[in-house]
């Protein structure tokens, strides 16, 4: 079970962005623009859900969770699957994870969601400095 704090939606920024694409502001490419990295950790990593493509329409949307944050390591920046992340949240003290929304079809890609997981400091995923640091 995770412990979400500091969580920030993006809701708004997407449906601005979706506006201007619909008024032709925005072109399809900017959009449509995920890399084959993402795509790749859309497939493999990537929690598929039941929510069409606001571009293309398609039923082939997924959510994958990136992970950062200094205790990480090597593993800053990667992509996570859920049960990664609950793992993930025993064992460091704080991390942030980034939630994009991906359609492997059309490579529409948009950061849903993002929020800060880990043990806050206490209990078996304190930090080196932490644990040095205590009596």
């Amino acid at each position: 079970m995770r412990n979400q704090r500091h969580i920030v939606d993006y809701a708004l920024r997407k449906r601005a962005l979706l506006r201007q694409y619909r008024a032709g502001t925005v072109s399809r490419a900017e959009v449509c623009d995920a890399g084959p990295y993402l795509l790749r950790a859309a497939e493999y990593h990537g929690e598929r859900i039941e929510h069409p493509c606001p571009v293309c329409t398609r039923q082939n949307m997924s959510l994958v969770a990136w992970v950062f944050g200094s205790e990480l390591g090597q593993a800053s920046g990667s992509a996570r699957r859920p049960d990664e992340l609950d793992r993930m949240t025993q064992l460091f003290s704080e991390f942030t994870v980034f939630v994009v929304e991906v359609c492997r079809m059309c490579r529409w890609n948009h950061v849903a969601i993002s929020y800060v997981l880990g043990t806050g400091g206490t209990g078996p995923g304190r930090s080196r400095a932490q644990q040095a640091a205590a009596p």
